[in-house]
């Protein structure tokens, strides 16, 4: 006979404590010993394993970085720079390098 099944985690803990404080046998031997099904058993030890894995992770926490999207922060600072007619226009994240290009660009025309 397979023995009873485990149901509920408090049983579950008990069972598999004592299992585990009969260190002379398995827990296979020890549940058919004590009348409980050794596959309920392994069941519930390999969901209270997950369980206590899930709840390290979220107690242990994570920093995140959080960076805002391009242009969901408030309206950017927007420079024009203006040669006759011509204009550039960038904004605070601009390229210095790419910036001198398109100056050498206007003023050239």
């Amino acid at each position: 006979m397979a023995g009873r099944k485990i149901r509920s985690a408090a049983d579950a803990r008990a069972c598999l404590a004592a299992a585990e404080a009969a260190r002379d046998m398995s827990r296979a031997e020890w549940a058919r010993e004590h009348g409980i099904d050794a596959r309920s058993l392994n069941v519930w030890r390999v969901n209270l394993g997950r369980r206590g894995t899930a709840a390290a992770t979220v107690q242990r926490g994570r920093l995140v970085e959080l960076i805002p999207a391009l242009g969901s922060a408030e309206a950017s600072v927007r420079y024009v720079v203006r040669c006759g007619e011509l204009a550039v226009e960038v904004d605070e994240r601009f390229d210095e390098a790419t910036l001198s290009r398109l100056l050498r660009v206007v003023t050239a025309c």
